[in-house]
C-alpha cells in the first residue's frame, strides 16, 4: 500500500478516491470528513502519513496483530507423511528441500542454545558444517562463551527455522549432548575454508572477550595477511579453534498451520525401562520412537 502511495506522490498526484467504511471513533476520522460506508476524496500525503504513523500503532495492526498465513488444512504434516521412521532421514529430506527453496539464504543456519553449570541460558546463531547419522557438526573458538558453556554443561538444543513467501514455515528442534571433534577433523575442515576465513579465525584469539577497538582486529588481520601472502604457505589452525558434534536424542519436526493448529511430530530415544503407550507412541527404526504432539 505504501509503495503505491509513494509512486502516486512521485508522479504528482495529490488526491485519492476510495471507498471506505468508517468505524465509530476511527483514526481515519481525523483525515476524512464524510459519512460511513461511502466514497470520497482524501489528500494522499495525509493518507500516507496515516498509514505509516497511525495505523501501525493500533491494536489490530501493531506487534500483537502481526501474523502470516501458513499451510491450509489440506496440507497437514502427519505421521503418514513421514518419509522415514527415523529422524536423520526425515531431517535430511526437509533440509534438502530448504536448500533448494528460493528465499532461504542459509538453510544450514541454526540457533544453538547452551547453559552454564547453574542453568543460565544463552543462544546464538551458528552454521551447521557437518550432517550424518552420528550427529550435527559446527565449529567455533574454544575460548568463546558457547565453548565455555559446553565445557560446563554439554547438553544443548538446536533450532532450524525455514520460512518462505509461499506460506510454508517449518522448524526442527534438536536436543542432544555435545562432544569435541578430533583434531584431525578440525584440521581438515579448517583448511577447506577460504584463506580469508582461516585468517579471521586466527584474528579472534579470545572470542567473546572485550577489546579496545575494531582497529586492533584490523591490525592483526593485516599482519597475518602479510605473513601468509604467499598462498603456498599453510596457515596453521589455532589450538583454540575446532569443532563440536551434537549427538541428538530428540528431534521435533514442526510445520505451521494458518489456524495455529500446528503439526508437531517428535522422534525420541525412549528411557530405559519406559512403559510405551502404543496408542500415542509408535515404534520407529534404529531405536527411535515417534509421537504426534499437541500444538
Amino acid at each position: 500500500m505504501l509503495n503505491v502511495l509513494r509512486t502516486m506522490i512521485a508522479r504528482g498526484s495529490r488526491s485519492l478516491t476510495l471507498t471506505y467504511f468508517l468505524r465509530p471513533n476511527s483514526h481515519f476520522g481525523d483525515f476524512i470528513s464524510t459519512s460511513r460506508n461511502t466514497k470520497g476524496s482524501i489528500d494522499i500525503l495525509k493518507f500516507s502519513y496515516l498509514i505509516q504513523n497511525v495505523c501501525t500503532i493500533t491494536p489490530e495492526s501493531g506487534v500483537a496483530g502481526m501474523r502470516k498465513p501458513y499451510k491450509d488444512r489440506q496440507d497437514v504434516f502427519d505421521v503418514k507423511d513421514l518419509n522415514s521412521k527415523e529422524p536423520f532421514s526425515q531431517f535430511t529430506t526437509w533440509f534438502e528441500e530448504a536448500k533448494s527453496t528460493p528465499g532461504i539464504i542459509e538453510a544450514n543456519a541454526m540457533a544453538l542454545a547452551t547453559a552454564t553449570r547453574d542453568g543460565v541460558p544463552s543462544v546464538r546463531m551458528v552454521l551447521m558444517k557437518g550432517l550424518s547419522k552420528d550427529g550435527i557438526d559446527f565449529y567455533t573458538n574454544y575460548h568463546s562463551q558457547k565453548a565455555q558453556n559446553l565445557d560446563e554443561n554439554p547438553i544443548v538444543s538446536l533450532l532450524f527455522w525455514w520460512s518462505v513467501e509461499n506460506n510454508q514455515s517449518r522448524q526442527v528442534r534438536i536436543e542432544g549432548k555435545v562432544e569435541k571433534l578430533s583434531q584431525e577433523q578440525s584440521e581438515n575442515y579448517f583448511h577447506s575454508r577460504p584463506r580469508s576465513s582461516q585468517i579471521g579465525a586466527c584474528v579472534s584469539e579470545r572470542q567473546s572477550s572485550a577489546i579496545s577497538s575494531r582497529e586492533v582486529l584490523d591490525k592483526r588481520k593485516e599482519h597475518l595477511e602479510s605473513q601468509y601472502s604467499d598462498e603456498s604457505i599453510t596457515i596453521p589452525k589455532p589450538d583454540y579453534w575446532g569443532g563440536f558434534r551434537v549427538v541428538p536424542h530428540r528431534y521435533e519436526f514442526w510445520q505451521g498451520q494458518t489456524n495455529r493448529i500446528h503439526d508437531r511430530i517428535v522422534f525420541r530415544k525412549p528411557q530405559t525401562g519406559e512403559s510405551i503407550d502404543a496408542s500415542v507412541t509408535f515404534q520407529g527404526n534404529d531405536g527411535w520412537v515417534y509421537e504426534r504432539l499437541q500444538p
